[in-house]
């Protein structure tokens, strides 16, 4: 897992992603808090989420909205976000990807979205075990999933939402999902 691209500024195909999703924005997997801190400085109305305390003080110092709080828990704006993210292969959170889509389906308000990066096709969806490592320190070991772009559409119906495109830019692979 890319943590060091993590603690990074955005890249300008990241900054370009954040330009086509409507507001307000939730991040859910912020880590240290790029995407939420580029939103708010631009002025956008942006909440992150992340469950690792470490993560959140970063984001904290990045003057970046954000909540220590799973997805899975009570969050403000059930039902009135624009967008979810799901950035970075967060989809895998968990390592329930379909439970994690509902979920978002459920914070979304009618026509939101869900922004996912996904795995390039022919990549097959899977669950694994893994723990970040970064200046040779490990974290726990911890459920995840990955999400290959060709399992996106039927994964996105079972969660009542659609997948309306996919697309690969700057070497990585996006999806949108809809609720419809």
């Amino acid at each position: 897992m890319p943590v060091e691209r993590w603690r990074s500024q955005p890249d300008p195909v990241e900054l370009d992603l954040l330009g086509m999703i409507a507001d307000p924005v939730l991040d859910v997997g912020c880590g240290p808090g790029r995407m939420v801190a580029a939103l708010a400085t631009s002025g956008r109305v942006t909440l992150g989420l992340d469950t690792n305390p470490y993560a959140v003080d970063e984001a904290r110092q990045r003057r970046a909205p954000v909540l220590q709080r799973s997805v899975f828990g009570p969050l403000p704006g059930e039902r009135r976000w624009g967008t979810v993210l799901l950035l970075d292969g967060n989809v895998g959170i968990g390592g329930n990807p379909s439970r994690l889509l509902r979920r978002c389906a459920e914070l979304l308000r009618h026509g939101g979205q869900v922004l996912v990066e996904i795995e390039p096709p022919g990549v097959p969806t899977r669950t694994l075990t893994v723990r970040l490592q970064s200046a040779g320190r490990q974290g726990p070991w911890f459920p995840w999933a990955r999400v290959g772009v060709d399992a996106l559409p039927e994964l996105a119906a079972a969660a009542g939402l659609a997948a309306v495109r996919s697309t690969t830019a700057g070497g990585r692979w996006y999806g949108w999902v809809v609720k419809r």
